[in-house]
């Protein structure tokens, strides 16, 4: 099965860093948050993927394309007046990538849309190449089958970390601590997609999150996996640096895998 990851956008709301790099390509722990996720799927034997690509698009494709030899020790030998290059232990990681030019301004929808070609009439997974996560996507992709409708996202609960106001006719008539169930329950990305749902998309001009999903919600093709672990996206710096922290001290939830 494969896996759509959107990596076109301009991420607007880390624009001190978003601009010298696409958003995707930003790093946390010396690696590009694309990678990460990329590493997580992998994780669980999923290495086929298909990057929608757009601003910046040539660095994710400059990036992958001296993956290889960034990741092994080589030898540049000039000794006989040409080049010749030997690439020492040969390890890196068993996935086919292949980076789409989905457009500048196109929206979520339209970007699935245009990967269509190369992902047939299979199912596939999709997720957002801003955000890390610690979902089991092997019992996503098992409840997913179990259901069979068209569609599966993974919803998380975000936490609440303030206290509550009780307000009534503009009166706070109580203050009390959060408790569990307070937080409000989001699209966290991770979705499981029939090939049906490119039917949904109309063209570049949709939003994925709109019409589609609520279309699909509407006739009860939509189905919810909820995830009660970590999920972190990355729209500022400062969750950037929160990222950066957890790796830096081992304790990411999203990072299973061995070095």
């Amino acid at each position: 099965m494969k896996v759509v990851i959107l990596a076109g956008g301009m991420g607007l709301r880390i624009s001190e860093e978003s601009q010298h790099n696409p958003k995707p390509m930003l790093e946390i722990g010396g690696m590009p948050i694309l990678w990460h996720i990329m590493k997580e799927y992998s994780y669980y034997g999923f290495n086929d993927f298909v990057i929608c690509a757009g601003y910046k698009q040539n660095m994710i494709k400059d990036w992958f394309a001296s993956y290889f030899i960034r990741n092994n020790d080589v030898t540049f030998d000039f000794t006989k007046g040409n080049e010749h290059v030997t690439v020492h232990d040969r390890h890196c990681e068993p996935w086919k990538v292949t980076v789409v030019d989905t457009g500048l301004h196109t929206m979520t929808g339209g970007r699935i849309k245009r990967i269509q070609p190369y992902i047939g009439n299979e199912p596939f997974m999709m997720t957002y190449g801003d955000g890390v996560c610690d979902v089991d996507i092997a019992k996503l992709v098992e409840f997913h089958q179990s259901h069979g409708k068209l569609a599966t996202l993974t919803s998380v609960k975000l936490k609440q970390d303030k206290g509550i106001l009780v307000i009534e006719d503009n009166t706070v008539r109580a203050f009390r601590e959060k408790r569990g169930a307070d937080g409000t329950t989001i699209n966290a990305g991770y979705m499981v997609l029939e090939p049906e749902v490119f039917e949904y998309i109309e063209g570049d001009e949709t939003v994925f999150e709109r019409d589609p999903l609520e279309r699909l919600a509407r006739e009860g093709q939509l189905m919810s996996y909820s995830h009660s672990g970590y999920w972190q996206c990355m729209d500022t710096k400062r969750e950037k640096d929160i990222l950066d922290e957890l790796l830096l001290r081992g304790q990411a939830p999203w990072k299973k895998w061995q070095d």
